[in-house]
């Protein structure tokens, strides 16, 4: 029996961008009303009401992180909690680290032929992988829930801000954009002025599940959903269980390049979870108070006028594979 996806297409993702449009127009022929593109969050939102309306079951997203960011976000206010439609991640933006995890495997013409023969076999479903979501919660309760797949803050932040300068992002992909920040944030240590400032870390309050609240100053705090990074980085404790995966870096850690080398290898060593510098685990949820902005899926968001904000795993989507 043959099956429908729709095809949202963001023509700004940055490998979108360097294309003629002749993709745009060959997805137009094969799906017509069921191909969008759109590079803003409100159209967004409104193209998925609509598949929502036609109770369309598969999404492919032709974009980076931060599309499948907001089109998860526009699907858990759209859809129905049991009703969730399955997507296929095509690799197009600055930051692609979700679809490294659950990607599709291809992207433009080979994507849309082949996504178009699963289709016409009934076998979109054949091969899932499924992966909670991050959602992130204000203290607000008018402002909407945001999901992603990587939550970063502290140095983390400051390294995408460094990533996001152009004279880096327009010539590297964020990925290596993002190793050249780390780096560039690792050889300011060198300095006494700037090590100081950077090692400091901000004050954090964290909550772990039903913990109580601590509060220090922390270096670096990262948080996900996914099963694996890119090249084999690995900074979290083991990949398996439920939950989110999250690591919370003191100020002034112990050991740090040595840290670092290791979970660049992807090869945490075991005296980091006997030092009180680095805390990992998994969680159902995270209370968070920051005071300055985080980062989810590459893009930077404000903590609220309170700092508070709640990182919980789920809702579970099913992700598409080309197998």
């Amino acid at each position: 029996m043959s099956e429908r996806f729709a095809l949202i297409h963001n023509p700004r993702s940055r490998r979108n961008g360097r294309e003629d449009g002749s993709f745009g127009q060959r997805a137009s022929q094969v799906l017509g009303p069921l191909f969008f593109h759109s590079a803003s969050r409100p159209g967004l939102v409104e193209i998925v009401a609509e598949l929502a309306r036609r109770e369309v079951g598969v999404v492919a997203i032709d974009g980076g992180d931060g599309t499948v960011s907001d089109v998860m976000s526009a699907i858990h206010r759209a859809y129905p909690a049991d009703a969730l439609p399955a997507l296929a991640v095509l690799p197009s933006g600055n930051t692609n680290l979700i679809a490294a995890d659950v990607g599709f495997g291809l992207r433009g013409m080979a994507a849309l032929a082949r996504l178009s023969l699963l289709a016409s076999e009934g076998g979109l479903r054949r091969c899932l992988r499924r992966r909670d979501a991050l959602a992130v919660r204000w203290s607000d309760p008018a402002r909407p829930a945001v999901l992603g797949m990587f939550h970063g803050a502290a140095a983390f932040t400051r390294g995408v801000r460094i990533a996001h300068r152009p004279v880096i992002l327009n010539r590297f992909s964020h990925e290596l954009a993002v190793g050249i920040a780390i780096a560039s944030s690792l050889g300011r240590l060198v300095f006494r002025a700037t090590r100081r400032k950077w090692l400091a870390g901000d004050p954090v309050t964290l909550a772990v599940g039903e913990e109580a609240p601590r509060t220090a100053d922390c270096f670096l705090f990262l948080a996900t959903s996914l099963g694996g990074l890119p090249g084999g980085m690995w900074p979290f404790a083991a990949r398996e269980g439920t939950g989110l995966s999250y690591l919370n870096v003191g100020a002034f850690p112990e050991h740090l390049l040595s840290a670092t080398w290791s979970v660049l290898r992807g090869r945490p060593t075991a005296w980091m979870d006997r030092s009180p510098s680095y805390l990992r685990g998994r969680a159902d949820h995270l209370a968070l108070r920051l005071t300055g902005d985080f980062v989810l899926d590459g893009e930077i968001l404000d903590s609220g006028p309170d700092g508070q904000t709640y990182l919980s795993a789920g809702p579970a989507f099913d992700f598409i594979r080309n197998a």
